[in-house]
């Protein structure tokens, strides 16, 4: 009977000793988790670009004069050589009350010494036929051989002269003619005003076949030689020029594929990079931090799609596919931590978290490629605190 007691109370107290320590055992630790997984890897670069044309054409007045109303806007077709603005002659400052006098006196001066001319000339042609009839006299009398060869030749001497004094009589008329439209054109233009239509006008034509970007001249008026007038370019030239930091450019090579997005439309555009440029720059960030900056330039796959849909000057989101590869074993990178010099994760196996050594390979983004140490399928801590020690019982939240 005693030995009964004895063993009931030996129970009792082992019951009561397996209590006091479960209710003492720590409490498992809360963590996030998730679940080593196997699929398809892409490193990539991210970063802001803007379109552009590989060239532009700035169509600019040859010469000083008097712009005509351009009648072309941005974004009008243009064809090569096709017309694009006319250019006149300035016109003419208006001359004062002695001027205009004066350049009256000239006209008249100007219309007397044609009239004078113009009598001249009839006077020499009078001449000139006497001339003639006085050769044919002597020619047609020394076929009967009543007159000697030397009258003959001074005969025709005479005729000879005469015929040049009418020329240069006939000249005389035109120099006091052009005098004369030279002293009119003058008065004509006295009052300041644009010549008329019968001027010659400065037609310049497109270097390019494409569409009118920016309009500099709308409106009619003096223009100097140099100044724009209209920025021309073709839209099938369309490129990406996208700034990256120096540090992510080394590793952008010409022909890696690009996915272009953000550009406002539900799909992606593709492209390849055409050009790394070999010349940074410093640009100041939004947090006033020098960066180095290189451009690289990314061509269209297809060029007409991306016309139809973008202009000169659009933003885009550019993602430059460093690498990628199928059947990725992969984990969240905030799982990742360094121990004694290399990388390890806390692997969830049987309720407690176990660490393991593993070997990290590529990143993209927040999520790493897993070279060796994990299968898929492995559940692995994501973010461990300071509460999480190799062998410490955890309580996984999935989704973390």
């Amino acid at each position: 009977m005693k030995w009964r007691k004895k063993t009931l109370w030996a129970l009792v107290l082992l019951a009561a000793a397996g209590l006091l320590a479960w209710a003492l055992m720590p409490a498992p630790v809360p963590v996030s988790a998730t679940e080593v997984r196997s699929g398809a890897f892409v490193e990539s670069v991210e970063e802001e670009g803007r379109t552009r044309l590989r060239d532009t054409f700035t169509v600019s007045a040859p010469i000083a004069g008097y712009l005509q109303r351009v009648a072309l806007e941005a974004g009008d077709p243009v064809e090569l050589a096709q017309v694009v603005f006319r250019m006149e002659p300035l016109p003419a400052p208006a001359l004062d009350a002695r001027s205009l006098e004066q350049a009256r006196e000239n006209l008249s001066a100007a219309r007397a010494r044609l009239e004078t001319a113009r009598a001249n000339l009839e006077t020499e042609r009078a001449e000139a036929s006497f001339a003639e009839s006085e050769f044919e006299r002597y020619r047609q009398l020394r076929e009967r051989e009543l007159v000697s060869a030397t009258e003959m030749e001074r005969a025709r001497s005479a005729r000879d002269r005469q015929r040049a004094v009418v020329r240069a009589a006939e000249h005389s008329v035109q120099v006091a003619r052009s005098e004369v439209e030279s002293a009119r054109a003058v008065l004509d233009i006295a009052s300041g005003t644009r010549p008329g239509e019968d001027q010659p006008l400065l037609e310049v034509r497109s270097p390019s076949a494409g569409v009118v970007l920016h309009r500099h001249r709308c409106c009619e008026g003096a223009i100097q030689a140099g100044e724009p007038v209209l920025e021309v370019g073709d839209l099938a030239d369309l490129e990406i020029q996208v700034d990256l930091l120096s540090m992510d450019a080394v590793r952008v090579r010409s022909g890696m594929r690009v996915t272009i997005g953000g550009w406002g439309g539900d799909e992606l555009l593709q492209g390849r990079v055409r050009r790394v440029e070999p010349a940074g720059f410093t640009r100041v960030s939004a947090l006033g931090v020098d960066e180095q900056r290189v451009p690289v330039i990314v061509d269209f796959a297809d060029v007409q799609q991306a016309a139809e849909r973008l202009g000169v000057g659009f933003r885009v989101e550019a993602e430059f596919v460093l690498w990628e590869g199928e059947d990725v074993t992969q984990v969240p990178t905030s799982a990742l931590f360094r121990v004694d010099g290399r990388w390890a994760v806390f692997v969830v196996t049987e309720g407690r978290a176990r660490e393991r050594s593993v070997q990290p390979g590529r990143r993209s983004g927040m999520i790493s490629q897993i070279v060796d140490g994990l299968s898929p399928g492995e559940t692995v801590v994501t973010h461990p605190g300071d509460r999480v020690r190799d062998g410490v019982r955890v309580q996984p939240q999935r989704g973390g």
